[in-house]
């Protein structure tokens, strides 16, 4: 602990780090305050009863947000639609020779993504927008005439985002860490302290019932209180294990062949190629939450009032076992594709041969892709089934104790821990280059 804070102290003491982390808790900072400004022209209280019908995805959205969605405010869209944005875009770079071909351009390629992304956002807010406004137009206010009152909820539901989007490119710029990963990291992290109340007042309100089966407190300690301190312990050891695992990695060692160019020698060395275990990190948990959460947001937004068997089995989807089941497969097959359009092992593999390397036991080529790749799949097995473990035991612990919002609690673990993680590196990585001693030391 003490070579942590010693480290902190250094990165203080370090100018241009300093102005770095400042600049980012104060972006940070100008975001927490603009989650607090109502959107105008709705009924706050008439706009959140509407959204909590939306079942997980309306409260996935919410968490993102900070609260801004069940808050009504004008970020209450939070940077989802630049996220979609993002993967939209990454699936479509795969299909267009064009867009890969741009993503592979250097600098000049990279801010034209950028710019792609950022449009694509602005419309898919604009989108989502006025989808939110006409599912929930019986919330607007009568103050002005309701095109009026629309146009002016979409107006600032998009502005909201696109506020958002330009805080965290400011802190790509200015700051340090992955801008939108830190937005997200504030949205969660403003909501801990009301998640741990709610599971305090439950552990709480079981504290009669445990008491009196137990005829007595254990060391003067109600049994409520040892609940909730039970239930903090198993989510520091679940943070430490997800943590273990995000760091965790697959080393294939390298030899490269040794060269002779005139009087001197160049190569010989062993390296190896690191695979991390988690390398899809969370984002096949949010594809199969927002895939599985559509049959119940789109009946409960559109027929909300059909009595037919198939509409009323999609709005009781989410809370079926056949719901879990689909989370579990789709998180396995969203993991293998995430890692297929994320990992190419016949780039690697051509990289490898280009450089005079070598995998020591396998022969250059088609074998070395084919390993790689065999290996990368193993991998992928096992960050399915490590993903699929963090976001279902949770679930159903929470749904058998009747436990309040924690079916997040999986997935709020691996983006706080994922987004801390990063950081972390980078701040390490500036350390190092300055011969200060680290985080990881």
């Amino acid at each position: 602990m003490k070579g942590i804070f010693d480290t902190l102290i250094n990165a203080f003491r370090l100018p241009e780090l300093r102005k770095k982390i400042l600049i980012t808790i104060f972006i940070l900072g100008l975001y927490e305050i603009g989650g607090l400004i109502p959107a105008p022209g709705l009924d706050r209280e008439a706009f959140t009863t509407l959204v909590r019908g939306w079942g997980q995805i309306g409260s996935l959205m919410d968490i993102i947000s900070g609260g801004g969605l069940y808050s009504a405010t004008i970020f209450a869209l939070g940077i989802t639609p630049y996220i979609n944005a993002s993967i939209i875009i990454q699936l479509l770079t795969v299909v267009f020779p064009s867009l890969q071909e741009m993503s592979k351009d250097g600098e000049a390629g990279r801010k034209k993504m950028q710019k792609i992304t950022r449009f694509g956002a602005i419309g898919l807010a604009f989108f989502q927008a006025c989808l939110f406004t006409w599912t929930t137009r019986s919330a607007m206010t009568n103050v002005l005439p309701k095109p009026l009152n629309a146009a002016l909820v979409i107006l600032a539901f998009t502005a909201g985002t696109c506020f958002i989007v330009w805080l965290g490119e400011r802190i790509n710029e200015f700051g340090i860490g992955n801008g939108v990963s830190l937005i997200i990291f504030a949205g969660i992290v403003t909501r801990l302290p009301q998640m741990a109340k709610q599971a305090y007042e439950y552990c709480t309100g079981l504290s009669g019932k445990l008491t009196a089966k137990f005829n007595s407190s254990i060391l003067g300690i109600s049994a409520g209180v040892l609940a909730f301190l039970l239930i903090s312990a198993v989510t520091i050891a679940l943070i430490v294990f997800v943590l273990y695992v995000q760091n965790a990695e697959r080393r294939i060692n390298v030899q490269y062949s040794k060269k002779t160019i005139g009087r001197k020698s160049y190569g010989g060395q062993s390296s190896y190629i690191p695979i991390k275990v988690n390398q899809s990190g969370v984002m096949p948990v949010i594809f199969a939450m927002s895939i599985l959460s559509l049959p119940n947001m789109i009946f409960t937004m559109f027929l909300s009032n059909s009595e037919s068997l198939f509409a009323t089995w999609c709005r009781d989807f989410s809370t079926s076992p056949w719901y879990y089941v689909g989370e579990f497969v789709c998180i396995v097959l969203f993991t293998f594709f995430y890692s297929l359009i994320q990992f190419n092992p016949l780039e690697i593999s051509n990289n490898i041969q280009k450089n005079g390397g070598f995998i020591p036991g396998i022969r250059p080529g088609r074998p070395t892709k084919d390993f790689i790749l065999g290996t990368a799949n193993r991998l992928n097995w096992v960050d399915a089934l490590f993903l699929s473990f963090i976001v279902l035991v949770p679930t159903l612990i929470a749904n058998f104790l009747s436990l309040p919002n924690v079916w997040f609690a999986g997935t709020s673990v691996l983006i706080l821990t994922g987004v801390a993680n990063d950081l972390v590196v980078q701040i390490e990585s500036q350390l190092v280059t300055r011969n200060y001693r680290g985080f990881l030391d």
